[in-house]
């Protein structure tokens, strides 16, 4: 909608035209630095999904060889006794004024075989290889829980900047230009109409 064309209106236009040029600017420097925050967080992020991925192939191919030649009551057993809870606290954590859920895990995940509830000297060094490798999985399953949080809400934040400044760029910006040239014509105009008639008014 056309405002008023009038020198004031114009002064302010021009004004909200160089607060939202200026507003564009700041969203896209925040955007920059979440955009490199988001990669610097996905590279480790991914490096631990396929570590994982691994570990636990590892883990499970040992475990399938453990129940072959130890069978399934001794590996139950085993299990069994091994068992525990783990100790684990959500936190929040504070990025650009982002707040993501951080994990901080109490318990050492990762034991010795004899720090594991059951007489290790029982087993064979191939069960206590699936269990070290399993313990490894859980361990860095938790230590990137925290990463998958953090990187859905930067992502969620980029993809919320890029839609406002596509608002700003595309509609507002414009709409805002549009309206400084449209007043400006018609200041003009009515400008060149009143010297004419001052002119014609002086009879020069």
């Amino acid at each position: 909608m056309m405002i008023h064309p009038t020198r004031t209106n114009l002064l302010m236009l021009r004004e909200r035209a160089q607060s939202v040029g200026n507003s564009i600017g700041i969203l896209k420097a925040r955007r920059q630095a979440l955009i490199q925050e988001f990669l610097n967080t996905a590279r480790p992020f991914l490096q631990s999904r396929e570590a994982i991925r691994n570990t636990y192939g590892k883990a499970i191919d040992s475990l399938s060889l453990s129940l072959g030649h130890e069978g399934k009551d001794t590996v139950e057993s085993v299990a069994s006794a091994a068992g525990r809870d783990i100790g684990v606290n959500v936190t929040y954590r504070n990025l650009w004024g982002l707040k993501y859920k951080d994990l901080i895990v109490h318990d050492k995940i990762r034991r010795m075989p004899d720090k594991r509830g059951y007489d290790f000297l029982s087993t064979t060094s191939r069960l206590e290889e699936s269990i070290g490798l399993f313990e490894k999985t859980v361990e860095s399953m938790l230590e990137i829980a925290a990463f998958e949080n953090k990187l859905k809400i930067l992502g969620e934040e980029i993809i919320r900047i890029l839609r406002k400044i596509r608002v700003l760029e595309e509609r507002v910006l414009p709409g805002l230009r549009h309206q400084i040239k449209t007043i400006s014509q018609y200041i003009g105009e009515r400008d060149r109409e009143n010297i004419y008639r001052l002119k014609k008014f002086k009879g020069v």
